[in-house]
């Protein structure tokens, strides 16, 4: 084999193990019970997060007081991200094999699927009015992974390409509480992964950060700013946030022994809450944290013997 083919070979396969991290599919197993299992430091509102404390991934509610599982079955429930009004979690499980996006009350009931195709349908998000969802569909090209964003309107099952022009791999979306505007992480060339935004009226899309080193932005409560992961600065994983031009970037954390990842603004705008391990991969122990926006001031707020990861806050 030439060392052009061999180069191409490593290309490929660390670019397919960070988009299989920034996924976030893990799986563990713990005989601690859940009622053994509390929150470490109290919090305003609250949290749903996925974690495979039970052996597969399943949905958690975690409040300063208690733990409660939302979920429970037989196959993978990830990816929670609350209704703009609180009252339904929309989210991702693959009970036939692939994964399809379902909504559900906030109590877990009334479980009904929005997607159904033989694709990965993963990580929704909601429109501000709470009547449309965008989604990640993962797909193919050239043996490489090519994800695309979707849009499906809640009444009438109608779905179409969000960003239709775009032909780059890109996925992962938040839409900011205005509607107007969605973030996203897109792949533009043969590097790795960086956050973009794009206009919903224009389609006109700006790339916020460079280098292959940055993903899974999340708009602000008020949409200024975006949390947003970024590597550059220690080669793993940071929290940083920045305005949604680009400007005005800030890193959070900086514990260069950690990674840390899928950052969630508190409903205030004050915190944004992460997970966090010493290993960089799906074994390791993901811990829940929330950090203070001002002072940098992390606080611990759960650790289960699983991987506790993807946290979403609500009132």
């Amino acid at each position: 084999m030439n060392k052009s083919k061999k180069t191409n070979i490593l290309v490929t396969l660390v670019l397919s193990l960070m988009l299989i991290f920034c996924q976030g599919k893990e799986k563990q197993h713990t005989n601690i019970p859940l009622e053994d299992l509390k929150p470490l430091n109290s919090f305003p509102g609250k949290i749903i997060f996925h974690s495979n404390y039970d052996g597969d991934n399943e949905i958690y509610l975690l409040t300063s007081e208690k733990l409660v599982k939302i979920t429970d079955n037989e196959w993978n429930d990830e990816f929670p991200i609350w209704s703009p009004d609180g009252t339904r979690i929309a989210f991702t499980a693959n009970p036939k094999g692939n994964y399809d996006i379902f909504i559900m009350e906030a109590d877990g009931s009334n479980i009904r699927a929005v997607t159904s195709s033989p694709k990965d349908e993963t990580e929704p998000s909601w429109y501000p009015d709470g009547k449309k969802l965008t989604f990640t569909e993962e797909g193919k090209k050239l043996l490489r992974s090519h994800p695309k964003i979707f849009v499906i309107d809640l009444n009438t099952g109608n779905q179409k390409r969000l960003l239709p022009e775009y032909s780059k791999a890109h996925g992962i979306s938040s839409v900011s509480p205005t509607g107007q505007i969605v973030t996203f992480t897109a792949r533009p060339g043969l590097g790795g992964w960086d956050v973009a935004v794009a206009d919903l009226a224009d389609k006109e899309i700006k790339f916020l950060a460079e280098g292959g080193k940055s993903c899974r932005a999340r708009f602000s409560p008020d949409g200024k700013k975006l949390a947003y992961v970024s590597s550059k600065a220690d080669g793993k994983g940071d929290i940083w946030i920045m305005d949604i031009d680009g400007s005005n970037k800030e890193r959070l954390t900086y514990r260069d022994d950690t990674y840390d990842y899928f950052p969630t603004w508190s409903p205030d705008g004050q915190y944004v809450a992460f997970n966090s391990s010493e290993q960089h991969d799906h074994n390791g122990d993901w811990k829940l944290f929330i950090i203070e926006v001002e002072s940098n001031k992390i606080i611990p707020i759960f650790d289960s013997p699983g991987n506790d990861v993807f946290p979403d806050w609500s009132k």
